[in-house]
């Protein structure tokens, strides 16, 4: 492995209805946090005003937003969901200017230039949700093989393979098709391989498969030699005949007239008299 990597592990999820309740609410709030601060920048964008920041935008979207009546339930979930989506619209912004800046630079130059990222848009209930936790969040995976989240419960997960090391976050979606998954997030560990003694090179040809550079050469590869290895040789199979080809030997059959059935004559020929006259 590479050091520094990061590699996603995905999973799917069982959950009980009891569950799949706590998971609705947990998407629909981060969904509504998302939401909150994009509206929010919106307006003071259009306003003349200057770009609200992540602390201020936590600030008035989650801990303000608690202590009033139509955002009280979002205290109902993990702060850290909320938090980490609001984190998901900071690096939206940061996208899109990057992307701007890109394309402003390479107009100034006279380049054509279009914006590869668009501006960050409202999410739809109707679309795959999504709902992100961290170590924060004190998330886990049992010794059962459940996954415990906050304010949702212990989930049955579909272990298709085994995590390599512990996950730092946990991502839960549902798709469209009413499934969910879980998918982590593991870091990956240093693993040098051991350093070689010595270095060969290869080059692949027409006459031999691979000639080293120690002079071996190489006819066929060990897979199409592992492949044909006591396997009996096929036979030929005879190609398919024609529907009206003659057998080798047999004269061909007459062919037939171009005229077809029903008094229509070919092309070409006079047309017979109507009348003839005795003379």
């Amino acid at each position: 492995m590479v050091c520094g990597m990061q590699l996603r592990y995905r999973y799917r999820l069982d959950p009980t209805l009891a569950q799949r309740q706590a998971l609705a609410c947990a998407f629909g709030c981060a969904r509504v946090v998302y939401n909150d601060g994009l509206r929010l920048r919106e307006d003071a964008y259009r306003a003349g005003l200057p770009f609200v920041g992540g602390v201020e935008l936590s600030r008035q979207v989650v801990t303000l937003a608690k202590q009033t009546p139509q955002r009280a339930w979002l205290g109902e979930v993990s702060a850290v969901a909320l938090q980490q989506s609001l984190a998901d619209l900071d690096r939206a912004y940061r996208n899109y200017f990057r992307n701007l800046q890109r394309v402003k630079a390479a107009r100034a130059r006279g380049d054509k230039a279009k914006l590869r990222v668009r501006k960050p848009r409202f999410k739809s209930r109707h679309h795959n949700q999504a709902v992100r936790f961290t170590l924060n969040s004190r998330f886990r995976v049992l010794p059962d093989g459940r996954l415990s989240l906050p304010k949702v419960g212990r989930l049955k997960v579909r272990w298709s393979r085994s995590l390599p090391a512990a996950p730092s976050s946990v991502t839960i979606t549902l798709d469209r098709a009413g499934r969910y998954h879980a998918s982590f997030v593991v870091e990956a560990v240093a693993a040098p391989l051991a350093p070689a003694e010595t270095a060969v090179g290869i080059d692949l040809g027409l006459t031999s498969f691979a000639t080293l550079s120690d002079g071996r050469k190489s006819r066929q590869s060990a897979v199409a030699a592992a492949a044909g290895a006591g396997a009996a040789p096929v036979p030929a199979q005879p190609e398919p005949q024609a529907q009206g080809q003659p057998e080798p030997g047999e004269s061909p059959p007459p062919r037939r007239s171009s005229a077809r059935q029903g008094g229509r004559r070919p092309s070409g020929l006079p047309p017979p008299a109507l009348h003839q006259r005795d003379r």
